[in-house]
């Protein structure tokens, strides 16, 4: 939390801020920003477990937090990564994960992540580029097609203390209302993708999607304490 301090402080277009209020929404790149958020990235408890999923070569290809301030945190539409990661950076398939630590309790008042449950297993779906609603564009699924899935599946809400760990697919379908409580929602995001998977596009900047496709090594477990 600290480290998040310090890297909120700088003054940056890799500190996306929210449309109305001005607080940061996202901050991206921050393996590249700071020390403990580079140790956190290569930290065997996110590293280990995706190389299970998805093999031994894996690349960095963002790091970020998204932290929905107390009172002021706006929604996150209902999307699913890889819409994003295809077409701005042509990742070819959906492979990435997305590997999560609250940095902050967060619980039913304060913004937490809806999923619809089962909905990756119908692969990606229809999407469009929305510009306007929030300060970051987003590639969104529509209302018709998430009320089906929602009936289909149901939903579920990512909630618990802070130090908790989340993992979730690149079509993982997911959104977030807005923080109307007076408690912060800061979540650590890194995102590894099969280096056999990597982009073939390169229009984004660095801090969206990391272009050092060396794969990524896990540290000790006491990284973050040396």
């Amino acid at each position: 939390r600290q480290a998040q301090e310090a890297v909120f402080a700088q003054d940056t277009e890799a500190n996306i801020r929210e449309k109305k209020s001005g607080e940061v929404r996202t901050a991206m790149g921050l393996h590249l920003r700071h020390p403990i958020f580079d140790r956190l990235s290569h930290h065997p408890r996110l590293v280990e477990p995706a190389r299970q999923l998805l093999g031994p070569d894996l690349y960095i290809q963002q790091t970020k937090i998204n932290v929905k301030a107390a009172f002021d945190g706006e929604a996150w539409q209902w999307h699913y990564d890889f819409a994003t990661h295809h077409a701005e950076d042509g990742v070819p398939e959906p492979l990435a994960l997305n590997l999560h630590v609250f940095l902050e309790d967060v619980n039913e008042f304060n913004g937490p992540l809806y999923f619809i449950k089962g909905s990756h297993r119908y692969g990606p779906a229809p999407s469009y580029h929305d510009t306007t609603t929030t300060s970051y564009p987003l590639w969104c699924v529509e209302r018709d097609t998430i009320a089906n899935l929602i009936e289909e599946g149901g939903l579920i809400s990512a909630t618990g203390p802070a130090g908790t760990g989340l993992i979730f697919g690149d079509v993982m379908v997911h959104g977030s209302p807005p923080n109307m409580s007076p408690w912060d929602r800061p979540i650590f995001s890194l995102i590894l993708n099969p280096v056999a998977n990597r982009q073939t596009k390169f229009a984004r900047p660095e801090y969206k999607h990391h272009t050092d496709f060396t794969p990524v090594t896990a540290l000790s477990d006491e990284c973050l304490m040396q």
